[in-house]
């Protein structure tokens, strides 16, 4: 095996325990220090390099779409998993410290199976939840028809950085363009096989992102979506 590619930090993780000697590339992930994977982004160090994006800034970015979209709004659940990344205790202070500037109070509903993931959405609604978002985790996108669908069924407007869960039912999407980030990680595998070493590479943060709106969920909802923010969007699901 000449390199390894992976597209989130439990993958990185797990690659660079398997091996300190293969080459590892990073497209997506998404705490590469924070979870000690690399150095530094400017030197890396070891054997990994390649993408990396902040699902700190990200998920802060996601609060802001969301309240754009319902003004009125003062309350979102915010949905984690019990296999926790890295960064969560950040993401998620971090989420709590750009709800205040937004009027929004945040509530963390803790979905433990898949199996709990319809009362986390029954609590969210007695709690008189008006939104939620989903911490990123791929428990959610193992599951992402059920929360899209679960979502949509107790119409409750649903953020999210996983495009399965906007197509089955959740309102936004927001987060890095993947054919952008896959494409310039492959600059990357390209530059190692060629004999470069991943310390020597720094890793490069996102600088393309996709916006996608269901405009279907929209309807189901009663929902005007903003005209500025439609003419953001890269994708609008009709």
């Amino acid at each position: 095996m000449d390199i390894i590619v992976v597209p989130t930090t439990g993958a990185a993780l797990a690659a660079q325990k398997a091996t300190r000697t293969i080459p590892i590339v990073s497209t997506t992930a998404g705490a590469l220090v924070e979870a000690g994977v690399v150095a530094s982004l400017a030197r890396p160090g070891g054997n990994v390099t390649g993408l990396t994006n902040s699902q700190v800034d990200l998920s802060a970015k996601r609060l802001e779409l969301i309240k754009e979209t319902v003004p009125m709004l003062s309350r979102v659940a915010a949905l984690s998993s019990p296999f926790i990344p890295p960064a969560l205790g950040e993401i998620f202070v971090r989420q709590t410290e750009t709800a205040r500037t937004l009027g929004l109070r945040l509530d963390l509903y803790r979905v433990e199976r898949s199996d709990d993931l319809a009362g986390a959405f029954q609590a969210g609604i007695r709690a008189r939840e008006g939104a939620a978002i989903v911490i990123a985790n791929p428990f959610f996108g193992v599951h992402a028809t059920r929360v899209g669908k679960l979502a949509l069924q107790h119409k409750l407007p649903l953020i999210t950085g996983d495009p399965g869960i906007v197509e089955a039912g959740g309102l936004i999407y927001y987060s890095v363009g993947q054919a952008d980030a896959w494409r310039r990680s492959a600059t990357y595998v390209d530059r190692v096989l060629k004999g470069a070493k991943p310390s020597d590479l720094p890793v490069e943060q996102p600088t393309k992102f996709e916006l996608v709106i269901n405009m279907k969920t929209a309807k189901a909802l009663g929902l005007t979506i903003p005209p500025t923010l439609l003419l953001r969007a890269d994708q609008v699901i009709e």
